[in-house]
């Protein structure tokens, strides 16, 4: 299997993968271009749905996507395997099977930042970018070399070599600070949040049900009687993003509705 290759946009996204982004479309591509993305694990507490992140995950890519469980928006994007996914970012690649992704080689590609943060009960040291995080496992005996905020950038061992990134973060870029001070992967990962709606957005309209009367659009001001007709429903709201066709057997609906009973004669 060839590697996949997706563009990263750090505080943005990856490929065709925004922040911010509805699951709904999140699968709407991934069905569309199912050749690629052709084995998807989607993972959710059935028992406390609203508590955890819906998780989009491509095992064979080595990257998931996070959605907040509320507002089932795009917050967290992960690539955990960074040796089965090639990321781009302006002309140049990181990450895949053929080249390692060292400390080195990202400071180079990204430029100067603040010194990271070092989880001593890990040993892993993230650096951080504005909306993008990466995290390099550090051996037990160069410890010391982190533990210093003030640290040398880029981090070099005594024997010349290199840590190597083993996972990236993206994120929308305005958390900044909120996540970036002395934080490690966890606050990360629990901190980071979609991107802000656009003023007047209609995604999270809040909607009062009056019941056995109408449904009521507190932002948009539309009124939906119960008992509207489909063409109603479209001349109101405007064309569906989507529509599900249930599919019906014909033999199972006559069964149901046969009132003989079932026992032979």
């Amino acid at each position: 299997m060839s590697v996949l290759t997706l563009d990263l946009r750090p505080g943005a996204g990856i490929g065709a993968f925004s922040l911010g982004m509805p699951v709904c479309e999140a699968l709407a591509y991934i069905e569309q271009h199912h050749s690629v993305f052709d084995v998807v694990h989607i993972k959710f507490n059935d028992e406390d749905p609203l508590q955890f992140d819906l998780v989009i995950s491509f095992p064979e890519h080595g990257f998931h996507l996070r959605f907040e469980p509320r507002t089932q928006r795009l917050r967290l994007i992960e690539v955990y395997d960074v040796q089965r996914l090639q990321m781009r970012y302006a002309t140049s690649s990181i990450g895949g099977p053929s080249v390692a992704a060292t400390f080195v080689a990202v400071y180079a590609l990204f430029g100067p930042t603040f010194p990271g943060s070092f989880d001593a009960k890990r040993n892993i040291y993230t650096l951080f970018y504005p909306g993008l995080a990466f995290t390099f496992p550090i051996p037990g005996q160069y410890t010391n070399c982190c533990q210093d905020r003030e640290a040398e950038l880029p981090i070099e061992f005594p024997d010349g070599t290199t840590p190597v990134m083993s996972r990236v973060c993206i994120y929308d870029g305005a958390l900044g600070g909120n996540v970036e001070a002395g934080a490690n992967l966890a606050a990360l990962i629990k901190k980071a949040i979609p991107p802000q709606l656009p003023s007047g957005s209609l995604y999270m309209e809040e909607v009062h049900a009056k019941l056995a009367e109408d449904l009521f659009f507190t932002t948009s001001k539309k009124r939906l009687p119960f008992g509207a007709s489909p063409q109603d429903v479209w001349a109101e709201l405007g064309r569906p993003d989507g529509i599900h066709q249930k599919q019906v057997d014909p033999m199972v609906i006559h069964s149901a509705s046969d009132p003989r009973p079932n026992s032979a004669l």
